[in-house]
């Protein structure tokens, strides 16, 4: 993953159904989602913005890194954690040694809960027709 020929280190990073291909390079601490600044981006929430630089800011180094995402499916909310799972997987890919400070601020888990599909016979994953018994 990391060969001295490119200038970016590579991570993937999922949430529900949200993908995010994420590129970390050496830079000012730009973050950029789908070839836009991550304030344009997810202009509804602050909080969201904030999310996306916990794993920077768990290693404090915030402004040495640019990080370029490209990250599709799902919500704004799924995406950025996506995202943020893209950004601490891509630091561990660095510096291994980062790799356990990144595990204790609970940043390299990936949450596996995802949307159970409809069955046929039923109205959704699990709800059935109301049983009557006279």
């Amino acid at each position: 993953m990391a060969d001295k020929s490119k200038n970016y280190f590579y991570a993937l990073g999922r949430r529900k159904s949200s993908t995010a291909r994420v590129r970390l390079m050496s830079g000012k601490g730009l973050i950029s989602v789908n070839h836009k600044p991550a304030a344009e981006y997810f202009a509804d929430s602050k909080a969201i913005l904030h999310e996306l630089e916990r794993p920077l800011i768990a290693l404090e180094i915030e402004n040495k890194y640019d990080v370029s995402a490209v990250v599709s499916g799902g919500g704004h909310s799924s995406q950025s954690d996506a995202i943020r799972l893209g950004i601490a997987k891509a630091l561990a890919v660095m510096n291994e040694d980062l790799k356990a400070t990144l595990r204790r601020a609970d940043m390299l888990g990936r949450d596996p809960r995802e949307k159970e599909r409809k069955k046929f016979g039923l109205k959704g994953a699990r709800k059935q027709r109301q049983f009557t018994k006279r």
